[in-house]
């Protein structure tokens, strides 16, 4: 967009909406812009299909519901507290709650499981990049055992800190360092806490961050670089963006 009919749009706007912060308004005009802009150099947003479509059928992968006494891997009920968790401590735990309460539909509280990741156990983060003066994302198309449709578009890096630091013996998860720290060239957008759903996650929150890199980075097998108005179109149809990724665009 030129800076001519960007500054033709502020000034309606700041006309309309005198008390609203410049800033904020310019910082709306360049997301509303490239919301609009369906231009890639990369995928468009048919060959994007094709690519996940492709992924999800070329995956190999069974997910099945077993007993929780057949579960490996150091899994187990502690006997002390009941709860069923890792013997390290670490990854989560599954814990029972009662719920007393007036306000509900139930009227007297309840009973039920609920999955313990401490309060700040987890961040999911997403890549910015411009490429000929356009803002592109770097997503990954992500399997997950509990996904409706197996892989979806996803953020850049979702992790738990426990991965992130390695308790699983595993490698360190790709592009870590542009959310951690190590990479002093990162520019941070914003990192903000979010809740996790409450009936299901007991006190978890999510750091949610949105980065700006310069860097020429490798990207591999399972991402793509994408338009925000790419992902806005996706977000209009079933089972491809997956929720971390919805809320880190919410902040946009």
């Amino acid at each position: 967009m030129s800076d001519s009919l960007k500054n033709k749009i502020f000034s309606l706007l700041k006309e309309e909406f005198s008390n609203v912060d410049e800033d904020y308004i310019y910082k709306n005009i360049d997301h509303l812009m490239e919301c609009l802009d369906e231009k890639s150099i990369f995928l468009d947003i048919s060959s994007l299909k094709k690519w996940i479509k492709k992924i999800k059928s070329n995956l190999a992968a069974e997910v099945s519901p077993i007993p929780l006494k057949d579960l490996k891997g150091g899994w187990d009920i502690d006997h002390q507290s009941g709860n069923y968790q890792h013997e390290t401590g670490g990854f989560f735990k599954i814990i029972g709650v009662r719920t007393e309460t007036n306000i509900r539909e139930s009227g007297k509280g309840w009973d039920q499981p609920m999955l313990d990741q401490g309060t700040e156990s987890s961040v999911a983060g997403l890549i910015k990049k411009k490429f000929l003066n356009t803002n592109y994302y770097l997503v990954e198309a992500k399997f997950e055992p509990g996904n409706f449709d197996k892989v979806l578009f996803s953020p850049t890096l979702q992790v738990t800190y426990d991965n992130l630091n390695k308790l699983h013996s595993g490698r360190k998860p790709l592009f870590a360092e542009y959310f951690d720290g190590s990479n002093l060239s990162t520019k941070i957008i914003y990192e903000h806490w979010y809740p996790e759903d409450g009936g299901r996650f007991y006190l978890k929150r999510v750091k949610n961050m949105l980065v700006e890199i310069e860097d020429d980075i490798d990207i591999p097998d399972g991402f793509q670089w994408m338009t925000m108005y790419q992902i806005k179109m996706l977000l209009k149809e079933d089972n491809l963006i997956n929720q971390h990724l919805r809320s880190i665009i919410s902040y946009l």
